[in-house]
């Protein structure tokens, strides 16, 4: 299914709606995300590929994406960060066969999914290997060594996608630890680097699908809280849960 503006809106709402009833935080960095979610699961993750959420705390996008291909459905979704569900804030290590591996713990996701491109390589398998790492990740040394690795190995089976929505736990990207310009900091990689903005499906489906003969890696240009005026670039919706007030005018904003 090709995904339109609309289906993101939908998705939006959805989203923000198990936050609010579960609530909890974390919802800024799940909307800078869902746009690339929804295009990679509806679009072009099938049976024989793997997807890695290497920024683990955005697992709302990810069950959100699941719930817009059929995989979850409305009352799973209602059982978001509660005691004995599947949907735990961070995704979980079984029990959802579109989850392969428990993610969160900021720069492992990378390593994971080179591997496992890599082990489908050696077994002479089909499939490709999508990663989603957020852009703090990339100041942290177990994300360069697992792209060395990608590059070195030529991993034309591993695409890698940035949510570059520059602002982390304790504040903007640039502030904590800059790694500004990220793209041309990455850029010495023999790799294929593109740089779109995260939001666009059409830029987002024109990267995605391009080929290569090593590994991709997509900078995507997003907002935190994309979506939502009142989340939008703002650090705080890293950690807040939606009140009530919040949660009205967000479906305002979206109606």
């Amino acid at each position: 299914m090709k995904i339109t503006e609309s289906d993101v809106k939908k998705a939006r709402i959805r989203l923000l709606t198990m936050h609010y009833e579960s609530k909890v935080g974390h919802v800024g960095g799940n909307l800078s995300c869902l746009d690339s979610l929804l295009v990679l699961y509806n679009e072009f993750i099938g049976p024989d590929d793997r997807f890695i959420l290497s920024k683990g705390h955005s697992a709302g996008a990810l069950y959100t994406a699941l719930w817009s291909i059929g995989r979850l459905s409305d009352d799973s979704l209602k059982t978001f960060h509660k005691d004995a569900t599947l949907l735990a804030g961070h995704p979980p290590a079984a029990g959802i066969d579109e989850i392969r591996f428990a993610t969160g713990s900021l720069g492992h996701g990378l390593s994971l999914a080179a591997g496992a491109a890599l082990a489908l390589k050696l077994k002479g398998l089909a499939g490709t290997v999508y990663c989603l790492t957020s852009d703090g990740e990339w100041q942290e040394g177990s994300t360069y060594e697992a792209m060395v690795f990608a590059a070195h190995h030529r991993l034309n089976n591993l695409k890698i996608l940035v949510d570059h929505n520059n602002l982390q736990g304790f504040g903007r990207t640039g502030d904590i630890a800059s790694m500004s310009p990220l793209a041309s900091k990455l850029s010495g990689f023999d790799l294929d680097l593109r740089v779109i903005d995260g939001h666009d499906l059409d830029a987002i489906r024109s990267a995605v699908s391009a080929t290569s003969n090593t590994c991709q890696l997509i900078v995507m240009e997003t907002r935190k809280g994309r979506g939502v005026s009142f989340m939008e670039d703002m650090m705080e919706w890293h950690y807040l849960p939606i009140g009530a007030d919040q949660y009205s005018q967000a479906m305002r904003e979206l109606a």
